[in-house]
């Protein structure tokens, strides 16, 4: 599944939670029992509306006495959700009062909530994207950051709301639209801010933007955080046939001039099976080397083997100018990291120049087991392939092994536990 918001109105914590509860209406429960476990004195509600345009929801949250009974009625307060950082690094007795919450304060909270593992650490992620921008913007530590309204409980119920949802949703897929950058000034506590907001506009480098001559906030920090944070951790599929599901619209609070303050939420799934493989963009490097002994080389390509964005490098012999032997080394890569493979394969290596491209790639399912052979761990990967299920044993497990027979052995005795071990776990062929 993939889903891609539509950003009309712009992009707020708020939006963002109405639109997808409004595609998704069955995840509504489980997203207020999760506000209620990070903020038992504030509650939620999904409520419809038609601004004489178009229909949808409206994520609405409540903090108070009335809240505590599971509705809606306690006070409700919806504000720019601007963070203002602070440099002295520590709290203070009136921070509560005037709104400040430190960064360390609210994942301190977060950690010890009774929030799922998973929605625990979306809301985690997203609140660190946040506060490492503000720390950019302020030239501060990121530990040093106290957030003024992004620190209120609203905003807060907010991005628990849509850690809820990514987490319940998982989709493999998140992408958007072009943003509109508005324009103007917002008013904060402390003094006008332009429009992107400074925090903004570090989180959204690299999204696609237009001026469609609305003015006004049209992307938050907190809508701006979420959005950072789904491109790190699912970026958009490559164009592909693509069946739409379903959609939700949720309305934010501010009425734009002439234009529908919404965010659309449109889901979509593979028009064709994934039996063939997983499609997904691949990052390709390509470089050659020869001024780098074989085992300085070989001790940086298994560096990069090792580097977390990169799948996999292989090497190979070729000749170069005047007969020269040389390496060439090719790398594949996580597309949405490529620059940091490309740092990677320049530091490790003695090249100073590369090519680099995007392509589409395809991938199989597969899973790892370790299973215990004569008193010997042994890991096998077990592959969905559109024949059926294989497995494939780590021949570093087996090489303390005498010969070839004895190694093969533990190696057919390994793969055969691990397909048991794999249906037994529910794994599909």
């Amino acid at each position: 599944m993939q889903i891609h918001l539509d950003a009309l109105g712009g992009v707020a914590g708020d939006m963002f939670a109405a639109a997808l509860l409004d595609a998704f209406p069955d995840q509504e429960a489980g997203v207020l029992e999760s506000i209620r476990a990070a903020l038992p004195e504030v509650s939620g509600e999904l409520v419809r509306h038609n601004d004489g345009i178009l229909a949808g929801r409206r994520f609405v949250v409540a903090h108070g006495p009335g809240a505590r009974d599971g509705g809606a009625a306690g006070h409700t307060h919806r504000h720019h959700d601007h963070a203002h950082a602070h440099g002295d690094g520590h709290g203070h007795a009136g921070d509560a009062q005037h709104g400040h919450r430190h960064w360390s304060q609210i994942r301190a909270d977060l950690q010890a909530c009774p929030l799922g593992s998973a929605v625990r650490a979306h809301a985690i992620g997203i609140f660190t994207r946040l506060a490492e921008a503000e720390a950019r913007v302020h030239g501060i530590a990121v530990e040093a950051v106290a957030f003024h309204e992004v620190g209120a409980w609203d905003s807060i119920a907010d991005i628990v709301a849509a850690a809820h949802l990514i987490a319940a949703l998982d989709a493999e897929a998140w992408s958007v639209s072009a943003l509109p950058l508005g324009s103007g000034r917002v008013r904060t506590q402390h003094g006008p801010l332009p429009v992107p907001a400074p925090a903004t506009s570090l989180l959204i480098e690299g999204f696609e933007t237009l001026d469609d001559g609305v003015p006004g906030e049209r992307v938050t920090p907190t809508g701006a955080a979420i959005l950072r944070y789904l491109r790190d951790i699912a970026p958009p599929l490559p164009a592909a046939p693509r069946i739409l599901k379903g959609s939700g619209i949720g309305f934010g609070t501010k009425v734009l001039p002439g234009l529908s303050n919404c965010l659309r939420a449109m889901v979509y799934e593979a028009a064709t099976s994934r039996g063939s493989g997983e499609h997904r963009d691949l990052g390709v490097i390509e470089f050659e080397v020869d001024d780098q002994s074989a085992e300085d080389l070989g001790m940086g390509l298994d560096r990069l083997r090792a580097h977390p964005d990169i799948f996999d490098v292989v090497q190979m012999p070729v000749f170069g100018k005047k007969g020269r032997m040389m390496t060439h080394v090719r790398a594949l890569a996580r597309a949405s990291a490529l620059e940091e493979a490309i740092a990677a394969c320049f530091r490790e290596t003695t090249t100073i120049g590369l090519r680099h491209r995007i392509v589409s790639g395809a991938a199989l399912s597969r899973r790892m087991h370790t299973v215990t052979v004569e008193g010997q761990p042994v890991r096998v990967k077990v592959v969905d392939r559109p024949g059926g299920r294989t497995a494939k044993a780590e021949a570093d497990d087996a090489v303390a092994r005498e010969n070839h027979a004895t190694r093969a052995s533990l190696r057919r005795a390994a793969e055969a536990l691990a397909l048991r071990a794999d249906t037994e776990e529910g794994g599909t062929a």
